[in-house]
């Protein structure tokens, strides 16, 4: 089984029983995620429309509900005011390291990664971290290959682009900087990051969106950054982000999701709901569409999926059926090949070097093009 994302709450014993003893459950041998399912007040199938102006029409109206389920998010500022710690010359690269107030009480630290001896501006990729439970490393997977074959920051920005990442809620610097305070890290912190959020009206998951887009603001607006090249990546929370935040933001030209290509219907159906943390749901969602709905937002600009079929966070059915929903969209353009789903038989959750260098193509012909 693959290393979990992070615990979530497991069901109560009293509603188990319920459950079971429901006339649903007594008269059919359906699972206890179908019954919850079938009780529960889940959108119709999302589906593509066949022209393209029917398709405008319903893309604005998926991104405005999209920016309604995250939440009363705060305002943010064109451009974040940002304050650079360190600048140092490592060789092949410059390094800095930053930070920004993001206005919601929290001080969020970065690194940017500068390529040497280039000629005009360059790309730039965000680089979204992942999980994996490992809230004391956050940004730092740039320098490591804890999740990813390579450091990213130093490879990418050897190959001439400016990489920018951020810690998320909860990670890195942040872990322990949430309302709880200091004595609370971990999967406790990021707990009561979420019940905080809730209760200001709106998700983790939203605010965590909400820095990465301060991000993506603060690269853009770097001197050295080629703004109308810039591609977003990560594994596994990073994934889900990359997607997430390519349907927000057209800014982004193209992007490459590893190991979290997720529908989340079908991760209900498989019992997954455990795989995944407590930051990464946005109440209401189903009642509106599931997640094919967002990742066609991204159409027709390029992007790529790269997925384990034993990668349990990502149950293959629902991979398979957001294929299908999913290429409609691009295929209104005429874009067919700027979609590309590839799974990898027989592997869990795992960034293999292949995938690396698959990612490092992808990026270097849809970037590096003027």
């Amino acid at each position: 089984m693959p290393r979990s994302a992070s615990s979530c709450l497991a069901l109560a014993a009293g509603t188990a029983l319920f459950l079971a003893a429901s006339p649903l459950m007594a008269q059919t041998n359906v699972s206890n995620a179908e019954a919850w399912l079938a009780a529960a007040p889940v959108a119709p199938e999302f589906s593509v429309p066949k022209t393209k102006a029917a398709w405008d029409k319903q893309r604005a109206e998926v991104r405005a509900t999209l920016w309604q389920l995250l939440g009363k998010l705060p305002p943010r500022p064109k451009v974040p005011k940002v304050t650079t710690v360190t600048r140092e010359d490592r060789g092949d690269y410059v390094f800095e390291k930053f930070t920004f107030d993001n206005g919601a009480g929290a001080t969020v630290p970065g690194y940017v990664f500068l390529p040497k001896n280039v000629s005009g501006k360059s790309p730039a990729i965000l680089y979204c971290h992942w999980h994996g439970g490992q809230y004391d490393i956050g940004k730092d997977e740039l320098l490591r290959t804890n999740a990813v074959p390579v450091p990213p920051g130093p490879a990418l920005a050897k190959r001439g682009y400016v990489v920018l990442g951020v810690d998320a809620y909860c990670f890195g610097e942040r872990n322990g900087q949430g309302p709880g305070g200091p004595n609370e890290k971990g999967g406790a912190g990021e707990m009561t990051a979420s019940k905080f959020n809730l209760w200001a009206g709106r998700s983790l998951w939203g605010m965590i969106l909400r820095d990465d887009l301060m991000a993506l603001d603060y690269l853009a607006s770097r001197k050295e950054v080629d703004a109308s090249r810039i591609g977003v990546t990560g594994i596994s929370m990073g994934a889900t982000r990359t997607w997430w935040l390519a349907a927000l933001d057209e800014r982004l030209r193209a992007g490459v999701a590893v190991a979290c290509m997720t529908r989340y219907t079908d991760l209900i159906r498989i019992e997954g709901l455990k795989y995944h943390g407590i930051y990464y749901f946005v109440p209401g969602m189903l009642n509106h569409f599931d997640s094919e709905a967002v990742m066609a937002l991204a159409a027709p600009r390029p992007m790529l999926y790269m997925t384990g079929d034993k990668d349990y966070g990502s149950p293959i059915e629902g991979i398979r059926k957001l294929e299908a929903k999913i290429r409609p969209a691009y295929g209104l353009y005429r874009a067919e090949a700027n979609f590309e789903n590839v799974v990898y038989p027989g592997l869990g959750h795992v960034y293999l070097p292949e995938m690396w260098e698959k990612m490092v193509g992808w990026m270097d012909k849809q970037l590096r093009a003027p």
